[in-house]
């Protein structure tokens, strides 16, 4: 690419939006040119307005540092600055929603972390080495808005980003039945230990939402384009259970799956050892060269030593065994903030600028 597109991020502040610019320092395609919050953080330094908030590995970047925070509610004048924007709002969900339109229909594309818009039928919810394809809906999405190149496109929950490819991967077998219990991280409510010292030594058996959008946006992401809409698969059936336990960073998944045609071990190691998809076709900066790696040891995946596999973007599988309910068990670990929330959303970005989508105004 001859020149970088200029990119905004819409609630840079918050957890997500420091994994945003992490991943963007440097990035081939990319150049982060604007970053808006909440009002009250406006018309401050990024530095100022994070306030002491900043909850990265890596240093706050110079040239970040000094950006001054505009109003994200202010469309028009963060549109007249970008080719694109992440959004990663803490809003409410019907304000999300409209403030992801209202940027769309200012020409904007939209690449949400947000789950406001997961459901809205023209909407691609996508991890790109699954259902790439999806994104022609964009097409009609466009239409519906009245925009030329305005749109939105979402990444999926976090906890669904370290099962949902492991299954997809055996899908020629037909899995009809997934029971799937998440052990997710604090990071994924976008706290730290620091701000959230109840979780020291504690394990919570509730997270809001997270077993609905763990059993129904999988079938989304296996649907299939009908006219101007995404239609969910009806197969398989997925019963989940989410768990938040004392871990900084990474989502596990412990999954039972029943098949209609039941593989062999080793079909099923030799379909995860060859899985991939568009990403690596195109060879996307940020795409894991390996997707899946099954790991051998009893005890790993280990979410501590394993979670940054691929720097974040791959998946790492283990215990696959027989079960005496189910054909299959295994375990398999990915890390909710890149994969899962910012590097997810980055490789959408990546797809859509290499496949047309999103391009230099």
């Amino acid at each position: 690419m001859d020149q970088k597109l200029k990119v905004g991020i819409i609630g840079a502040t918050g957890m997500v939006g420091q994994r945003f610019i992490t991943l963007l320092h440097d990035h081939p395609w990319f150049e982060v040119v604007c970053l808006a919050a909440s009002p009250r953080s406006a018309g401050k330094t990024y530095r100022e307005a994070l306030d002491g908030r900043w909850s990265q590995e890596m240093e706050l970047p110079k040239e970040v540092a000094s950006m001054v925070v505009l109003d994200a509610m202010e469309v028009e004048k963060v549109a007249g600055q970008v080719d694109f924007v992440f959004c990663a709002v803490d809003m409410d969900k019907e304000a999300t929603k409209k403030l992801e339109e209202d940027y769309a229909k200012a020409e904007v594309p939209v690449v949400s972390n947000n789950s406001a818009h997961r459901w809205t039928k023209d909407v691609p919810m996508v991890i790109p080495e699954i259902n790439n394809g999806h994104i022609e809906i964009i097409a009609s999405q466009k239409k519906r808005l009245g925009t030329s190149r305005g749109f939105i496109a979402v990444k999926p929950n976090c906890s669904i980003q370290s099962y949902v490819p492991a299954l997809s991967a055996l899908q020629s077998f037909g899995p009809k039945e997934v029971l799937a219990c998440t052990y997710q991280a604090i990071s994924g409510a976008g706290k730290t230990f620091e701000t959230w010292p109840e979780m020291l030594d504690n394990v919570i058996p509730y997270i809001g939402g997270e077993e609905e959008k763990s059993e129904k946006e999988p079938l989304k992401i296996w649907g299939s384009i009908q006219g101007d809409e995404i239609v969910p698969a009806t197969l398989p059936v997925i019963s989940a259970q989410c768990i938040r336990v004392p871990v900084a960073d990474g989502h596990m998944a412990a999954v039972f799956v029943e098949f209609e045609e039941k593989p062999s071990k080793e079909e099923i190691l030799k379909a995860w050892a060859e899985f991939a998809g568009r990403p690596q076709e195109l060879g996307l900066p940020s795409a894991p060269r390996q997707f899946l790696r099954y790991m051998e040891e009893d005890n790993r995946p280990q979410t501590r030593l394993d979670r940054n596999y691929e720097k974040g973007m791959g998946i790492t599988v283990g215990r696959l065994r027989e079960d005496h309910i189910y054909d299959y068990k295994f375990v398999c670990l990915s890390h909710n903030t890149v994969r899962g929330a910012a590097g997810g959303a980055v490789l959408i970005a990546e797809l859509l600028t290499a496949e047309g989508h999103i391009g230099a105004k």
